[in-house]
């Protein structure tokens, strides 16, 4: 079992947040036994601070879902065991999330898992940059979801009405 320690922040107001005891419940599955102990933060934002950091960091002029940022060492500074644990830094846009749940048909509550977990996917190393990365992403998501009895994001009809029963 991961020990986790998670700083959840909240820089935008949120029509229906996760428990912070859900938010931690997703990372560690999706840690899914890699790691004995991780840090990281998940800051959840409005769409003025998700577009600053999508062109400032994609280069990308608009508001986005989830933005992930890998922990790296500064230059020059060596590794050690206080800094082992540091996994890094999700950022979740609340009002892109809540419109694509709408627009998607989705329950809030799913849509919230599944950009969790595609996040810390991401810290972990995981990407989705050509189908064949794409395809081990989302298979893996969709086991992490299952197992926390969540249907799978890309399955529209199941991911909704399990959603629903799950809420």
């Amino acid at each position: 079992m991961t020990t986790l320690e998670l700083d959840l922040q909240l820089a935008t107001e949120c029509a229906e947040l996760p428990s912070l005891a859900q938010f931690e419940q997703w990372v560690i599955a999706a840690l899914a036994e890699t790691r004995k102990r991780a840090e990281l933060t998940i800051r959840i934002v409005d769409e003025q601070e998700s577009a600053m950091l999508n062109r400032t960091y994609r280069g990308i002029d608009r508001p986005t879902n989830v933005l992930s940022f890998p922990f790296e060492l500064p230059p020059g500074i060596a590794p050690d065991d206080s800094i082992a644990d540091l996994l890094g830094d999700i950022v979740i846009c609340a009002a892109v999330l809540e419109r694509e749940a709408r627009e998607q048909k989705k329950m809030l509550i799913a849509h919230w898992a599944h950009l969790v977990v595609h996040g810390v996917l991401h810290l972990r190393g995981f990407d989705h940059l050509d189908d064949s990365e794409a395809e081990r992403m989302e298979t893996l998501e969709t086991r992490i979801l299952r197992n926390l009895e969540f249907p799978s994001p890309y399955d529209d009809d199941s991911f909704n009405q399990n959603a629903q029963e799950h809420n």
